[in-house]
């Protein structure tokens, strides 16, 4: 309903609800305690005024939040759809600060109410809906793609329990369930009356219409309905708030009466119960087959939800389905979302009637797909059997795409068999898999790599046959992340200094960094930088001491290796040369070394043996460096437990070296990386991943290097590789392993760490032993660097000066530009004037 037109006339005053002056902040943070939460000052806790505060900025948002929508749907803007089984966002309430600007106003208004603003930050409990790379990635591309002013849509899952919560018992890895919704969301508004239904299992069936035409209807076993919960991502200083929309699993019919009725208490509500659990937990262990449904049936539920969401959209803004290609450019987060192809088709053709060939081109031409891995166990293929059972009319439809894919190729192949099994959908050596990674190929128009490297792997190796016949359809978009949280969130202090030398506007035109590059030769700049990461790394290491009760000493190079806890990673190529270091300096104690921090932190799956049994090293190693009094004052090494983007944004601002040291060949590209250079950390690594190009950017001479390439690699495996013979030819490896081995970091326990040793030994598949001494002598140059204050700071602003490629706002345009042809859509300021508010007086 349109406004009167005295009110759509009338001149718009600052209100309560919108403005962003100290004294209508301060109004709308008194409303919101008392008319929201219902509470006053005496009966309020902390987290009571965290969430009033929470609340005062999302009035802010909503404004722009309809503003958005509406325009949106006024042009019927072509749209970003962003499909991502995960999205490791963040806290919201700082970063939604930033974005508005308004953080000096609210800091004011805040204090005069003898409350600590920093304090009320910390109060809120952070989503951890992905479990590393993967959803943080898909955080900053929400946070770039706002700032850019593109219309976009996220969806995702809205999991009860997030990642789990680490704790270090006994020097073990314990996993604590997450329960980030147990005091609210102040973020997300719910919106039943979207809600979509989504059949699972059952059967199909063949019917005849009246002009003989067959058509298939799935009759399923069991139905659940998804309802949206949606949450403003607002651009930085500007006026446009896309969304996020999570999908949450709830029953058909949440009560059975007739069954209560009946004395079945149980049964009354076990439907309930088991939709519910279809969101309950982030990516289940699946390495059983109800993991396995599970998970597959997670991905399923939020793929059809979003597309099913994006034909109400398509009906409400009247334009026809077979355009549903133009209104919608639609983004495959690897994998996980893949079984939206079929499922695009299923709606098209089942639902909607398109005839096949038509259905097929939309979809081809809706769905782009990012590859993240080159781990062949991490792409996903899925039983036909547990398709067949739960996703009966899908697997007809995977089977018959592929039947019309595969035509093709044997035609442009002359029936070479071998070829063809590889290109297949079906895996049919032995047991018949679906591969969700050919689905994405096949059913996509565009597919890339993150890193120039990944890229080329891919054409290589892991997709190499289908580049054979679809070359175009490749590109490369390297890997970015946010300067807003990861700069200006995470080290203010830096920001602040950036701020003073570049004037306005750097941070969403990170190449202006470029121009810091003098002051890499000014002493007085020199000095101030130096200053900033020490008053960094004096801020971290009370959190750690807080939450370790390790004393890190802020006069130590601090050396960071944060990220998932893996093989291909190398935590313990890291750890080997930790005991290498304090195996010489036991030795020989007048050795000149830099005295270093070493800091890990990181998660490994629940189910991952060895992953947790390289944790479990970490703190041992930890426990008898750390009370040695030979090597007090030289080296130190913490884990430090729950890694998370809230501890990652004090971290980045602190380290001082970034161990990137996974085997060259295997790491899509990794995001830390880029993190770690914003912030002035100068890198340790391979030439694997993003690595490369970070290399390219900061220079030869401001990156230490070590290790084989991808190419040598992969000659040495087909060579015979033998980590015994380096164990032999190495004494510094040797004594390293020797002391692990023979229980010296476990009181004298040698099965302990067995399985790490024997698997280094016998098989190292991931070639730590061969790229072991390159590291070590790599590892001299950093303390020859960092002992040398003026020339490390120097290399230190160089790398931040020339971080700029590594903002997710540049990839994010080059998706734009070159995959979705999508455009900006600015959003006008003030375009509705508000029918209920008050106004604030100063």
């Amino acid at each position: 309903m349109n406004p009167p037109l005295e009110l759509e006339n009338r001149p718009l005053v600052e209100t309560s609800r919108t403005g962003l002056s100290k004294a209508c902040l301060q109004r709308a943070f008194l409303d919101n305690l008392f008319f929201v939460l219902g509470k006053f000052p005496g009966l309020a806790s902390q987290h009571d005024y965290y969430m009033a505060l929470a609340y005062t900025v999302r009035d802010r948002l909503l404004a722009r939040w309809a503003d958005t929508a509406e325009t949106y749907m006024q042009q019927g803007s072509r749209t970003v759809v962003y499909l991502s089984a995960e999205y490791l966002l963040g806290p919201h309430l700082a970063n939604n600060i930033l974005n508005l600007d308004i953080e000096k106003p609210l800091r004011q208004a805040v204090a005069e109410l003898g409350l600590n603003y920093d304090a009320l930050i910390e109060q809120e409990v952070e989503p951890g809906l992905g479990n590393g790379g993967l959803g943080r990635l898909a955080a900053c591309f929400l946070d770039s793609l706002a700032t850019l002013e593109i219309p976009t849509l996220g969806y995702g899952i809205r999991y009860e329990h997030g990642i789990f919560a680490q704790d270090i018992v006994d020097g073990w890895q314990v996993e604590k369930t997450d329960t980030w919704l147990r005091s609210g969301n102040p973020w997300e508004i719910v919106r039943p009356e979207w809600s979509v239904e989504v059949k699972l299992g059952g059967h199909t069936e063949r019917v005849d219409d009246l002009h003989g035409r067959t058509h298939v209807r799935w009759v399923p076993g069991r139905s659940v309905l998804g309802v949206p919960y949606d949450t403003p991502i607002l651009g930085y200083h500007n006026h446009t708030a896309n969304t996020l929309r999570l999908w949450c699993a709830k029953a058909v019919e949440s009560f059975d009466l007739s069954t209560f009725n009946r004395g079945d208490y149980w049964g009354a509500v076990h439907r309930k119960i088991e939709s519910e659990n279809l969101t309950k937990v982030l990516y289940p262990n699946d390495e059983k087959i109800e993991g396995k449904e599970l998970r597959l049936a997670q991905q399923y539920f939020f793929v059809s939800c979003s597309l099913q969401d994006m034909l109400r959209i398509m009906h409400v803004q009247g334009i026809p389905l077979r355009r549903f290609h133009e209104k919608f450019a639609v983004q495959l987060n690897d994998t996980h979302p893949a079984i939206g192809v079929a499922e695009l088709m299923r709606l098209l053709v089942d639902e909607h009637d398109m005839a096949w060939t038509t259905a097929w081109e939309v979809t081809r031409r809706t769905f782009s797909y990012t590859n993240h891995t080159l781990l062949p166990e991490a792409l996903e293929q899925w039983p036909a059997s547990l398709l067949a059972r739960l996703l009966p009319r899908h697997l007809e439809i995977i089977y018959e795409i592929n039947a019309n894919f595969l035509d093709g190729i044997r035609w442009a192949c002359l029936g070479d068999t071998e070829t063809v099994a590889r290109l297949s959908l079906i895996n049919e050596s032995g047991e018949r898999y679906v591969r969700m990674a050919h689905l994405a190929c096949v059913g996509s128009h565009a597919i890339n790599g993150v890193a120039v490297l990944h890229t080329e792997l891919l054409k290589q190796d892991v997709l190499t046959d289908f580049h054979a016949f679809m070359p175009e359809k490749f590109s490369n978009k390297t890997n970015g992340v946010t300067p807003r949280r990861w700069l200006a969130l995470a080290n203010p202090r830096l920001a602040s200094l950036l701020g003073r030398h570049l004037g306005e506007g750097w941070l969403t035109d990170l190449k202006r960094l470029r121009e810091l590059e003098p002051l890499a030769d000014d002493a007085d700049f020199r000095a101030e930088w130096r200053d900033i990461k020490r008053a960094n790394k004096v801020r971290y290491a009370a959190y750690v001491r807080r939450v370790t009760g390790i004393a890190l000493d802020p006069d130590t190079l601090f050396d960071v290796q944060v990220k998932r806890i893996h093989e291909y990673k190398r935590q313990h190529l890291n750890l080997l040369h930790i005991v290498a270091r304090y195996h010489r300096i036991r030795s020989d104690p007048g050795i000149d070394l830099a005295p270093r921090t070493f800091i890990f932190g990181g998660k490994a799956a629940p189910s991952y043996t060895i992953a947790k049994l390289m944790i479990r090293l970490v703190t041992a190693v930890a426990e008898v460096v750390n009370r040695d009094p030979v090597v007090n004052g030289r080296m130190k090494v913490a884990f430090v437990p729950d890694f998370n983007v809230r501890t990652g944004q004090a971290l980045y601002a602190a380290a001082e070296l970034s161990e990137q040291i996974s085997t060259a060949g295997k790491e899509a590209s990794g995001t830390g990386n880029m993190k770690f250079m914003m912030n002035g950390a100068l890198t340790i690594g391979t030439l694997d991943g993003a690595n490369i190009e970070i290399r390219e950017e900061a220079g030869a001479e401001n990156f230490f290097l070590f290790g084989l390439t991808a190419e040598e690699v992969a000659q040495r495996k087909r060579a015979g590789y033998d980590p015994m013979h380096y164990y032999h030819a190495n004494p510094d490896l040797r004594a390293a392993i020797d002391l692990i081995r023979d229980g010296y970091f476990s009181r004298g326990d040698g099965a302990l760490f067995r399985p790490l040793v024997e698997n280094l030994l016998h098989h190292d598949p991931y070639m730590l032993c061969a790229d072991f001494q390159s590291y070590v002598d790599c590892q001299m140059a950093v303390d020859e660097a960092y002992l040398d204050p003026e020339h490390w700071t120097r290399m230190s602003i160089l790398n931040t000066a020339r971080s700029g490629k590594f903002s997710s706002d540049r990839c994010i345009r080059e998706y734009c530009d070159e995959i979705w042809r999508v455009e900006p859509v600015p959003i006008g300021r003030d375009v509705r004037p508000l029918l209920v508010s008050s106004t604030c007086v100063g």
